[in-house]
Parts: C-alpha cells; structure tokens; sequence
C-alpha cells in the first residue's frame, strides 16, 4: 500500500516539508493506544534469535534508524512501534542552528536516492536532551554528535565534550560524526592527527564514568583504502568502541536524475556497493576486531544480508526506509529468521 498510495502522494511534495508534515502526523496519530497496537501487530517481529548483544547492550533485533531521519529526538519512541531494534537520533551540536539555506533536501526518484545538504540543522542539545529525558519505550538510542558551523576545527574538541557530557545520562551509545560533507571543513577532522586527538579527548571523558558507554565512529565512504587503514589503526589506538560505515557520498558517478548536480551528500541505492566494499575491508584488515554498523542503499532483505555477510554487525536504513516504507523492517526481520 505504502509504494503505490501513500509514497506517489507524498512524493508530489518538497521533501522536507513532507518530512515535518509526517512527523506531525505521526506524532498525532500514535497518541491514541489502538494506533500504537495496531502498528506494533503489524511490522514488530518479536523473536530471541534476532537479538544483537553488542558493546554491553542487546538490541532487540539488528535494524535501526539512522542519524538524520529523527535529528531532534521527536520520534523515536514512535518508531519503535514499527520494529526498529534501534534509533540513532541527530546530529546534534552544542548550540541550535538553523543548517543550510532551503531548498537543501532532493529526490533523485530514477536512481532511488536522495541528496541532502541540511548543514547539522537541529535544535541543539539542550532541547534534544529535554525531550529524551521524557524517554516512554526501552529502544536503544544512539547520540550522534556534531560541532556548530561557527566553531573551527581547532576548537571542535569542546563541541563534541559538549554534546556528550550533555547527552551521557539519556542515551546508550555515542556516534562521532565527522564525516558529512555539509559543514564546511568537517571532513578534515577524519585526518588521522585530529581524529585520534579528538577520540581520545571523547574517551577520556568517557573513562572517568562509572559506567562509560559506547563510541563509535562515522566514517565517509569516500576515504581510500588508506585511509581506512588508518581509521582501524585509530580505533585501535583509542580503544573506541566500532565504526558506523557509511555517511552520504561526494560521488555523483552514473546517476539518472537531473537533480545529481545538487551539491550535498548521496545516499540511497547508489552508495550502497561502496558503503559494503568499506565495511568488507574493514572487517577483514582488522580481522574483525571491532563491531561495524553498516548503513548505505539498503532496500530489501537481500540488501540488509549482503551488508551483514560483508561483515556489518547491525545495519541501519534511512533512505530505503522512505523509499519502501515501513514494512522494510518487517521483510528483513522475517528473512533473517
């Protein structure tokens, strides 16, 4: 029903508009008990051997939402309802901010993809913090954190101790994104030097906890295979717990659309050979030796395996998911059992 009714409806619309509108909608809808049961009946896939017991947590089932679908912590005891074992909420900075100019947010419906350039538009920690506080479902959260725009790189450090120290006490595990490529010279901090000064500032914050938790890392998949090798040799070095393989990609190579020329990060079917290749690479130089999320163009179960066979030990969706629809959660459960 979603890809023949719902999905041509919604299309017809600026994405991000539609976006917000579905928010609300849902925000609506699952106030009232009978809607919540009536979704959890059916797309929730409840059995013991779809559960992940990852980094000291266990994951109901291997499937999340990924950073950048709920960036303001709005919905994520909502999408628990649709049978996500997961929700990263974010990029969250310190300080709210309103992202790139609009239009900032594109469809490329013949190559199945999106491209976005919000720019860590959010409506900053504190406010996030507030809302999760008020956490009504025991989904496992993710913190994906960010520094402002007006902040340099050199003093990024106090962004991301900003975002953590804030959000430690309401969320489970941590991700340090540096690697979109909509705030301006973010990408640099992915150099092995700052990286690894920027993990280890993360950890030894994290280490002076009682009960330090989870901190992966977002890599591009734009990095070359040496620079993957630096990033298992910085894992390594500052003992972070895994890596979440890939962010949005600066390559536009054999798109359809007319739109591919927007600047911004591509997500959807076409990152998702690249997206696979990293995470094999990783898993296989590193010798397995740490967790992997993948996320990358996963849109049917065959996807989501060929993401885990590579060496993925959770997957994410975000573009798949407003392509397929909710009953993707579902599909890639019942197939994996």
């Amino acid at each position: 029903m979603y890809k023949f009714l719902i999905r041509p409806f919604l299309f017809l619309f600026d994405p991000e508009k539609v976006h917000h509108f579905t928010f609300t909608t849902l925000k609506i809808i699952f106030k009232i008990s009978l809607m919540r049961y009536f979704t959890k009946k059916i797309f929730q896939v409840k059995n013991k051997k779809l559960e992940r017991k990852l980094f000291g947590l266990t994951f109901k089932n291997p499937i999340g939402l990924a950073a950048g679908f709920d960036k303001n912590a709005v919905l994520f005891d909502e999408f628990e309802n649709y049978g996500f074992g997961f929700v990263e909420i974010g990029t969250v900075t310190p300080k709210p901010q309103e992202g790139n100019p609009k239009k900032r947010l594109f469809r490329l419906v013949e190559d199945e993809a999106i491209i976005n350039r919000m720019g860590f538009n959010n409506d900053g920690v504190e406010t996030i913090v507030a809302r999760l506080k008020k956490r009504n479902s025991d989904i496992i959260i993710g913190g994906n954190i960010g520094k402002n725009k007006v902040t340099p790189n050199e003093n990024a450090i106090e962004d991301y101790l900003i975002c953590f120290k804030a959000l430690f006490d309401v969320v489970d595990y941590f991700v340090v994104n540096v690697s979109s490529p909509n705030t301006p010279n973010l990408r640099a901090l992915q150099d092995k030097e700052p990286l690894t000064k920027l993990l280890n500032s993360l950890q030894e914050e994290n280490n002076n906890k009682e009960a330090p938790k989870p901190i992966l890392l977002k890599i591009a998949p734009d990095l070359t295979d040496e620079h993957l090798l630096d990033i298992i040799d910085i894992v390594k070095t500052t003992k972070i717990a895994g890596v979440v393989a890939t962010n949005t990609t600066i390559s536009r190579d054999n798109l359809l659309s007319i739109k591919k020329d927007e600047t911004g990060g591509l997500s959807g079917k076409p990152v998702a050979k690249r997206s696979t290749e990293v995470i094999r690479f990783l898993a296989e130089k590193s010798n397995k030796a740490f967790p992997i999320i993948g996320v990358g163009g996963i849109y049917s179960a065959s996807d989501a395996k060929e993401k885990l066979n590579a060496g993925a030990d959770l997957i994410q969706l975000f573009s798949g998911f407003i392509y397929e629809g909710p009953s993707l959660v579902k599909k890639i459960n019942k197939s994996l059992l």
